[in-house]
């Protein structure tokens, strides 16, 4: 056990140390995605986030779907622009397990695939995420609370009415389940977005 989170600790160090400037996910905020889902039909709930660079705050809901080693996202909402404007953020999200850990490799990774945009304010932009979420789920003993921690990297084309652009992004987060019914997540971006997001999902 000892030497699975060590080797899972290093793989974590080695992948944040190889990525250069980031972009943000498929709504330009700082939400990532474990390897796997907390739930076992679907969620949703409401993530609250700091992306920085000239935005205060951006506030999304969402709704997430599962059927076997897949599942599906939407999300929705407005960042609080600097200067007292607003923007509208909206985009989806695919996520497929493709990766179990093992004694020669300790950590279960997903690809996961996205698009959406910021719209309404400035130049707006779209997004196109492909990224590996590598991460370990674990148990705490004599609690059904369970904590995945995951590294998140994606190359992410960026286009729109500005120039266009292919950025890379490092997520880093942990997700943790409370019980049958409640999650929460914390994640944060590394480059250019050097934000922190937080959300909270109801799980069924």
């Amino acid at each position: 056990m000892l030497r699975s989170i060590s080797g899972g600790i290093l793989v974590l160090a080695l992948l944040a140390g190889s990525t250069a400037s980031a972009a943000a996910q498929e709504t330009g905020t700082p939400v990532f995605k474990a390897p796997y889902r907390a739930f076992d039909n679907h969620e949703f709930g409401a993530s609250l986030s700091d992306p920085g660079a000239g935005i205060s705050f951006a506030l999304e809901g969402f709704y997430r779907y599962g059927k076997g080693q897949n599942d599906f996202s939407v999300r929705g909402g407005f960042a609080d622009v600097d200067g007292g404007d607003a923007a509208f953020l909206i985009g989806g999200d695919f996520r497929t397990q493709v990766l179990s850990y093992s004694e020669s490799f300790p950590l279960d990774g997903a690809l996961t695939l996205g698009l959406g945009g910021i719209l309404g304010e400035g130049d707006d932009r779209f997004f196109l995420p492909v990224g590996l979420s590598l991460g370990r789920r674990f148990d705490v003993e004599g609690s059904t609370t369970t904590f995945v921690p995951y590294v998140h990297p994606n190359i992410v084309p960026v286009f729109g009415s500005g120039d266009d652009d292919v950025a890379f992004t490092l997520g880093l987060g942990v997700d943790i389940r409370f019980g049958e019914r409640w999650a929460v997540r914390a994640s944060g971006g590394l480059g250019d977005i050097e934000g922190v997001g937080i959300s909270l999902a109801y799980v069924r």
